[in-house]
């Protein structure tokens, strides 16, 4: 029980923080690309967990690091470089709805390789988390308009996402220090990310980083959303499974609404406030256990 609660509370803090990094991410843009804000952030938060934990890590067998290395692909590069491209191609209320699919993908990558089946709660508390998500992105004003390539990049980020969530689950049967596993996988990550550098033209440009403004949202990325949050969404992940902690991503668009109401002075309408309920019930009800069921600890083969 209290291995669960602790799973729980890590992971909502990592997702009310990773639901705010949308208005830090909004006003770094003026000023940043997409690529620069990401590989800034990364950077600075493996220095952090170096700081933290300047422990090395000794990995018990040389395969090992492949999963290390998929997760770094996975869960940083890939994720983020479909995200942010995605953006650019599509609308932002198309690409919320779109990666709160990560869940359902998670859940059957997970049943696929032998893990636990979801439930029938499961895939109601799905439904109506999207119902409710849907309806929180467009606010009753905005019209679904597809793109097929950012819609699409949308959607292979959620499954790389889902990817990225078993293969945690895996690395923390390892028995390694959470600190010392992340700050391997954001290396790698940051390793699959360097040719993406010439690609899409980084520049540091020092003098940015001269404004305090600049320098706190950097900062907040950085410790909180990367160093911080990667730590305890991955503790997450070895404490409650993959598909458990996957379902809180319901929760991120909710996260962001609240915040933008109380940091940009926005309104929650009642039509954003039946979009929260409904999101709230998903999440409760996928993560709800059915009577007389134990708690599953069996992971996925890999």
């Amino acid at each position: 029980m209290k291995t669960n609660i602790k799973g729980h509370i890590t992971a909502l803090i990592t997702i009310m923080v990773w639901g705010t990094t949308f208005i830090a991410t909004k006003l770094l843009l003026v000023d940043f690309k997409p690529i620069e804000i990401l590989f800034v952030r990364f950077v600075i938060g493996l220095i952090a967990l170096f700081a933290v934990y300047p422990h090395r890590l000794k990995v018990a067998e040389r395969k090992r690091e492949l999963y290390f290395a998929a997760a770094g692909l996975c869960g940083v590069t890939l994720y983020y470089l479909m995200e942010n491209i995605a953006l650019t191609f599509t609308a932002t209320s198309n690409v919320s709805v779109i990666m709160s699919c990560a869940p359902f993908f998670t859940a059957m990558l997970n049943a696929r390789l032998g893990g636990n089946r979801p439930k029938v709660n499961f895939y109601i508390g799905f439904a109506a988390a999207m119902a409710g998500i849907a309806i929180i992105s467009f606010n009753g004003s905005a019209v679904l308009k597809l793109n097929p390539v950012g819609d699409l990049l949308a959607l292979g980020a959620a499954a790389v996402w889902a990817v990225y969530a078993i293969l945690s689950r895996k690395i923390g049967e390892f028995g390694y220090n959470t600190i010392a596993v992340t700050r391997r996988i954001f290396m790698y990550g940051l390793a699959f990310m360097t040719p993406a550098l010439f690609i899409f033209g980084f520049e540091l440009g020092l003098a940015r980083f001269t404004r305090p403004d600049v320098i706190f949202n950097i900062l907040f990325l950085s410790l909180c959303a990367s160093a911080m949050c990667f730590v305890t969404w991955n503790l997450a992940v070895k404490l409650l499974g993959a598909v458990k902690t996957s379902v809180y991503i319901y929760a991120t668009p909710v996260v962001t609404v609240v915040t933008s109401m109380i940091v940009l002075g926005e309104r929650i309408t009642w039509i954003s406030a039946l979009g929260i309920a409904l999101t709230l019930a998903g999440l409760i009800l996928s993560e709800k256990k059915p009577k007389g069921e134990a708690s599953p600890r069996r992971g996925p083969k890999l």
